[in-house]
């Protein structure tokens, strides 16, 4: 199954948050469509399971193989798994590339990545689901600086998370530590993602 390429601000209202993170793709808060004021449906326990996994899963961009992975190499690791799960989501490559604001979204981060513009720890990395270690350095190839898309991305970044820091004159960032469960999506409840998987 490939990665989905549809229209985004259909997803987002369907399942009814920001996958943006800009806010502009909910501007209404109820589901496309012809019928989607008279959606009153309640759904069951499953729906409500797999809707929390699809809200995370279409965030990040991911398809279902990888998030799956994804999910199992956290509920190997010590702690709490739901928490495990989104501390590996939030420390892939083309996510940092977007919270260090490079790209104005994860979609466009992940096309930067893949067209190799970032340097991890001085070599060039075109993975976007590279899993970047507390401590490494994340920086724009010298032959890449000039991108409108970064600059403009750059000039307009009004949030930096604490995680992060950021180095404006070399334009470089290093990823700290992994991040506080307070400091990644609020919407989301990881829960109901682990209990989905656990059935």
């Amino acid at each position: 199954m490939s990665r989905y390429t549809g229209p985004r601000h259909k997803l987002a209202r369907r399942l009814g948050i920001s996958l943006d993170g800009t806010g502009k793709d909910i501007k209404r808060n109820f589901p496309p469509g012809q019928h989607g004021h008279n959606n009153r449906r309640k759904l069951s326990e499953y729906g409500i399971q797999l809707q929390e996994k699809q809200k995370l899963r279409h965030m990040f961009g991911l398809n279902e193989k990888q998030f799956r992975r994804t999910f199992d190499h956290a509920s190997k690791m010590a702690g709490v798994v739901g928490e495990n799960f989104m501390k590996l989501l939030e420390s892939r490559l083309d996510n940092l590339v977007y919270r260090m604001g490079y790209a104005p979204t994860r979609p466009a981060a992940r096309q930067l990545v893949n067209h190799g513009h970032f340097l991890v720890n001085g070599k060039k990395v075109n993975i976007p689901s590279y899993r970047v270690q507390p401590g490494d350095v994340i920086s724009i190839r010298e032959k890449s600086r000039g991108l409108e898309i970064i600059k403009n991305s750059l000039e307009g970044r009004n949030f930096l998370p604490n995680y992060v820091t950021f180095n404006d004159a070399a334009a470089e960032g290093t990823f700290t530590r992994l991040p506080d469960r307070e400091e990644m999506p609020a919407e989301i409840n990881e829960v109901l993602i682990v209990e989905f998987y656990s059935r």
